[in-house]
């Protein structure tokens, strides 16, 4: 399918009617939203004593058990760099449209800023940088019996030896089962997906707007650049999430007058 992609205002107008209208929103976001907020990527964060460190070397789970205390100390990096990001306009947007109108949202990120905009229930399928998990443990392991075991290093169960990691997906794993779920069952009965900021090339995350047209919803892509879902979607926004989002996702009661 060809896109009907627009620079002019008629799309824009048309995608906000058919999102006011919908019944069950889908949206799925990726790393152009937070980067609209000053969130640096794997790239963009290796500065200072980590610029001659490979991230996608360290975001692994064979780094981690090799070096476990350079994997949390860079982790704790990334999270300081984050903390310094704020909402942007475009998940204020996100969060004041759930307010009033049905919307399952789902997000690749991990910095936690939909959250932040006081959006409710996302569906985080990469995880969330500042929430912490077991690295393989026995099962039994608590956080009671959690230990710093040395200055840079991360917490360690008494029991067994598992040490904690961040909660996020590193290369080489699989997304945790129950929130992909969940998002692929939303997207099978949205009728019209919203896609912000995402290239498209990151699966299976990026098959869920797919999942949805299949479904028969229509599909709206907002992303400044093109991307691998432009063929499939009904209407592209070329347009900055933080710019467009404000404008497409007016106020329900608003739309409903007009």
């Amino acid at each position: 399918m060809i896109p009907r992609a627009f620079a002019d205002g008629q799309p824009l107008t048309r995608a906000r009617d058919w999102i006011a209208n919908a019944n069950h929103l889908f949206v799925l976001t990726g790393a152009g939203v937070s980067a609209e907020s000053g969130v640096p990527t794997f790239r963009d964060s290796q500065t200072g004593l980590w610029s001659r460190y490979d991230p996608t070397q360290l975001a692994t789970p064979a780094a981690f058990e090799r070096d476990p205390g350079l994997v949390w100390q860079w982790y704790a990096h990334r999270r300081e760099l984050v903390q310094r990001a704020q909402p942007n306009a475009a998940h204020f947007a996100l969060a004041a449209w759930h307010k009033h109108k049905r919307m399952t949202l789902a997000t690749q990120n991990v910095d936690g800023l939909h959250a932040r905009a006081g959006s409710a229930s996302v569906i985080e399928l990469h995880g969330n940088l500042f929430v912490d998990r077991w690295h393989r443990g026995c099962g039994r392991c608590a956080t009671k019996l959690a230990e710093p075991v040395g200055e840079g290093q991360p917490p360690q169960c008494k029991t067994c030896g598992a040490r904690v990691r961040p909660a996020v997906v590193w290369f080489g794993e699989s997304l945790p089962e129950q929130p992909f779920r969940k998002a692929q069952d939303a997207a099978a009965v949205s009728d019209v997906c919203l896609v912000i900021g995402t290239s498209g090339m990151v699966y299976p995350a990026a098959a869920l707007p797919t999942v949805a047209a299949e479904h028969g919803a229509r599909v709206i892509v907002v992303n400044p650049e093109r991307s691998d879902l432009d063929h499939d979607a009904d209407i592209v926004l070329y347009r900055k999430a933080a710019e467009c989002l404000p404008m497409l996702l007016a106020n329900p009661y608003d739309v409903a007058a007009s």
